[in-house]
């Protein structure tokens, strides 16, 4: 057996941190792309050739047609959405037949769809943020095993009976929905049809790669602050989107990682309510929603901005067994002086330098900031590290120290080629 490479882009904030674009640029230098987690409650946004395409499902590497890309047993998959949007890509050029649906995938139905909405209109004031996709009722429908995978969708009789079961489980969930086993089946027949040929053993592909020294990336969904064990629970998504799950939700043996690759943007951002220390709600703050035109890929709505924090990003360090980081969005902070970077947290009168468990103490934390002297100027246009005004270059050092890991990837602008590839980057991008 070769030696195995396969590389693991992880978000380390609450999301939204351009997994997407680094994938895709890192794509190029692979042979297999593969998610590994959550829904099309994911959203990668990707721009090149002066087009800009937003992916909810298509593993990233779609654009390159001789990669094979893998929608892992980890996800959860909404069959219409999954075939719309390929629809989408092939009227644009992009073909899709280099797609592979595993076989042990779970399905959203749509009783999930409607139940997700019902139970967050139920919180009220205390809503979570969903999207409203059914990500959380299909996974935890899989959990207690009432779930439909993949396979099930190519047996006709056992799709309709477990379709039955589960409405009738959840009757009193349903009413007013209008559901029925027959108009689903209805509604899900051309998506089936769609969906079939792709649908197989993903993890024996993988395998098969892997002993051959194949080179493979996992794309990760979401970020470490929504992970559903370390995130910032209740506020969080409902799967694992850390590192370690590249191996359970694509059925990859641990030994074959070899790198893991943290995406932070120069900044912090998250959708949805719950705690966030280094939130900004002044000028600055309007700075980095506008100019980084922070809205959601999924939903559209407003993100919060705020300060970078490396308690955080410490901690998604700590938890993915990060490697080295790729710093998107650098190009936002110029025209800002100074800019602040938490460093540790204070919490009646205690100085906190780990990220704690209890939401309700990270709600009451105030941030410690370390100052750092801003840039003006567009960087959008540079493509080496030397060529960054010094302050930029001892931003991201100072990020470096903090975490005790390389900067290898600066990500100055959305296109693909406003990407820096430092040189003292550990990361290999060669053929």
């Amino acid at each position: 057996m070769k030696k195995p490479s396969v590389c693991v882009i992880v978000g380390a904030q609450w999301g939204d941190e351009g997994k997407g674009k680094i994938t895709h640029y890192l794509a190029d230098h692979a042979h297999l792309v593969a998610r590994f987690g959550g829904g099309n409650n994911a959203g990668h946004t990707i721009s090149f050739g002066g087009e800009k395409f937003k992916l909810h499902h298509v593993p990233s590497g779609i654009f390159f047609q001789d990669k094979l890309c893998i929608l892992g047993n980890g996800m959860v998959i909404d069959p219409q959405v999954l075939t719309e949007e390929l629809e989408g890509l092939r009227k644009r050029g992009i073909g899709g037949e280099n797609i592979r649906i595993s076989d042990r995938a779970h399905i959203i139905m749509p009783y999930h769809r409607y139940i997700d909405r019902k139970q967050e209109e139920t919180r009220g004031k205390h809503m979570l943020g969903t999207t409203g996709r059914g990500i959380g009722p299909a996974y935890t429908d899989k959990v207690a095993r009432s779930g439909i995978r993949a396979s099930d969708l190519l047996d006709s009789e056992l799709f309709m009976e477990k379709i039955i079961i589960n409405l009738k489980e959840k009757e009193a969930l349903l009413e007013g929905s209008g559901l029925t086993a027959e108009g689903i089946i209805a509604q899900y027949e051309p998506y089936i049809e769609a969906m079939k040929s792709s649908i197989t053993d993903t993890s024996l592909i993988l395998y098969e790669a892997i002993k051959k020294g194949k080179k493979i990336l996992m794309e990760g969904a979401q970020g470490a602050l929504l992970d559903l064990d370390f995130g910032t629970y209740p506020f969080i998504t409902s799967s694992n989107a850390i590192a370690g799950n590249a191996s359970v939700g694509a059925g990859i043996p641990p030994w074959s990682i070899s790198q893991v690759v943290g995406i932070s943007k120069a900044y912090t951002t998250r959708v949805g309510t719950g705690p966030f220390p280094t939130e900004l709600n002044d000028d600055n703050g309007g700075h980095l929603l506008k100019v980084g035109a922070e809205y959601g890929t999924t939903t559209g709505r407003a993100r919060r901005c705020g300060w970078l924090d490396a308690v955080i990003l410490r901690f998604a360090v700590r938890i993915n067994g990060i490697t080295e980081l790729a710093l998107t969005k650098l190009d936002v902070l110029s025209g800002i002086d100074p800019l602040n970077i938490a460093v540790a947290y204070r919490h009646r009168g205690k100085r906190l330098e780990n990220f704690p468990a209890d939401m309700k103490v990270l709600a009451e934390c105030e941030p410690e900031y370390i100052q750092m002297k801003g840039w003006t100027g567009d960087i959008s246009g540079v493509r080496e590290i030397a060529a960054l005004p010094q302050a930029a270059r001892d931003y991201m050092k100072k990020i470096e120290e903090l975490l005790e890991v390389p900067v290898t990837i600066v990500s100055v602008g959305a296109d693909r080629d406003q990407t820096i590839v430092a040189p003292f980057s550990l990361l290999s991008v060669s053929s």
